[in-house]
């Protein structure tokens, strides 16, 4: 692609981190003399694919994006699934856990697939499941299956010579190895021609030469395999490293999980004649206890999941966001997401080319990012309207909006229109289920009857801005008053907290002259009279 001088020279200046790492990228490829640059993205289909899955692959398409706009140097994204690993146990999310208990340890591709017909295994379901998100989302890559280059013989090259170099590879294993596993490691794992099962098991001999490995067997048979063809699989250690050194691997982001065993993957790729990727780890996501995500234990978040409460844009910005930092990948995220994408997309267009670098809409949307939609409504101010006017009709939240911004319409605002219908969803799944309104208590009606008193003096139709200031006038009473900086007297958090829980039976909210406007001076005002009445309570 023909990219501008002065993008091509910010790109190359710019701190935000896809730029950084892109850099180091074209070092790489400089120094190596390189004509064309792979990225590669690992899938385990133990499980099936989560938003840590999507999160690697849109990750991984922002630094090649950004190579792209420092470089003319062509590259390719591979997605490579291990699916030729043992299934060592079995998910827990599976429809029938013990329709697989007879296929442990057998490669994901001779496991029958127990979400029903339509693929040849559990491994081909879920690197279809994986395929078919990447592809509903234009990621540009190319899948590549583990079985089908081991079988193909695409990866014998690289075995034999792993196999010559057995005695060097074990020297880079077995100090990272306990005595128990020492006693019988081996790289080569080979598959039972009689169970079909992965095994882990020592060598009796290995002949370079002949391009063999002898073991025992499951039944105690001394059996002799080619380590090509298919025959065997390298342990996933030393399969990193010699996938690196036969694919010619040149960036690879990885989780914290692996970040110890990074030198182990170096050092084999090396001894292997490759010369290691650039890496770059990131931290792993956790769940709504704080535990790691895992595809086996199906905790967390499914794409399908977000995607049902969110758009895209929202899951590719918590991707891009502080990736270095332990995050909860859980529903409650959700709304902050969308509404800090909707920000960074307004910010936008008045920023200068640096700071539109810096911006993760450019790097979510490969350096074009949509016009914002005007008169914008945030999420969380849908989220309590959805509430407060009892509906699940987005004929009548439309009905609202219009009334607070008359230029908003479905029509031209498509964005919103499809963040109302999450928002309904989103609600009735979450908010709902949760909802607690409290009794006012003597003083706190008080203060609500002037509040309402207040609003009235306004016209329907007033700005947020005129509403929240009569907010504001009421909340300047004790006990919300507090004593700014500048010696003035400022209205402390907790009147919008009791706003908030007894008028919206949440903990917090939207800004309150923002809600009001849009639900309608006339309704607030009644709703803060259902409170004091105690109907919100029933």
């Amino acid at each position: 692609m023909t990219v501008d001088p002065a993008l091509r020279a910010a790109a190359l200046d710019s701190k935000a981190w896809p730029f950084e790492e892109a850099r180091k990228v074209l070092a790489r490829a400089k120094k190596l003399g390189k004509t064309e640059v792979i990225f590669e993205t690992g899938y385990g289909p133990s499980g099936l694919p989560h938003l840590g899955t999507f999160g690697e692959v849109a990750r991984t398409t922002m630094v090649r994006h950004a190579f792209h706009t420092m470089c003319d140097i062509p590259t390719r994204l591979l997605c490579f699934s291990d699916d030729m690993d043992g299934m060592r146990k079995i998910p827990e999310n599976v429809p029938d856990r013990s329709f697989l208990e007879p296929h442990l340890h057998k490669p994901l591709t001779t496991v029958p697939n127990p979400y029903g017909e339509g693929f040849e295994s559990y491994g081909h379901h879920n690197n279809a499941m994986l395929r078919r998100f990447l592809d509903t989302f234009g990621f540009d890559y190319e899948f590549a299956s583990a079985t089908e280059y081991y079988k193909s013989g695409k990866l014998d090259k690289i075995l034999l010579h792993a196999l010559e170099k057995f005695d060097e590879i074990m020297a880079v294993m077995l100090p990272t190895l306990g005595p128990e596993r020492q006693a019988t490691y081996s790289p080569f794992l080979p598959i039972s021609p009689k169970t079909g099962r992965v095994l882990y098991v020592p060598m009796k001999s290995v002949d370079a030469k002949a391009g063999t490995i002898t073991f025992l067997d499951e039944d105690g048979t001394e059996t002799t395999l080619p380590v090509t063809g298919g025959k065997v699989k390298l342990q996933w250690k030393p399969d990193f490293g010699a996938r690196w050194a036969a694919l010619g691997i040149d960036f690879e982001m990885f989780g914290k999980d692996h970040q110890t065993n990074a030198v182990v993957y170096d050092a084999i790729c090396n001894l292997l004649g490759g010369v290691a990727p650039e890496h770059y780890v990131y931290e792993l996501f956790l769940d709504d206890k704080g535990q790691k995500i895992s595809k086996s234990k199906g905790n967390g978040l499914t794409i399908d999941e977000w995607l049902q409460y969110a758009a895209t844009d929202s899951l590719a910005l918590y991707m891009f966001t502080k990736p270095r930092e332990a995050k909860r990948l859980y529903f409650d995220v959700i709304p902050r997401a969308v509404d800090d994408y909707s920000a960074f997309l307004a910010a936008y267009p008045r920023q200068d080319l640096k700071d539109q670098l810096m911006n993760p809409v450019w790097h979510i949307h490969a350096g074009n990012p949509p016009a914002p939609e005007k008169d914008a409504v945030s999420f969380a101010l849908l989220l309590n309207l959805v509430a407060v006017a009892n509906t699940e009709d987005k004929s009548v939240l439309w009905a609202f909006l219009k009334r607070y911004a008359p230029t908003l319409d479905a029509a031209t605002h498509p964005r919103l229109d499809a963040m109302v219908g999450f928002a309904i969803r989103y609600f009735i799944d979450f908010v709902k289920p949760n909802k607690t309104y409290r009794a006012a208590t003597a003083d706190e009606a008080v203060a609500l009857k002037a509040l309402s008193d207040a609003l009235g003096e306004l016209p329907e139709g007033s700005t947020p801005e005129a509403i929240q200031q009569k907010v504001y006038d009421i909340g300047r009473r004790d006990p919300y008053t507090t004593t700014q900086k500048d010696g003035s007297i400022g209205v402390a958090q907790s009147w919008f907290n009791m706003l908030y829980q007894v008028l919206l039976g949440e903990e917090k909210g939207p800004r309150f002259g923002s809600f009001t406007a849009l639900y309608g001076i006339g309704n607030t005002r009644k709703l803060i009279e259902k409170a004091l009445a105690g109907d919100l309570l029933k």
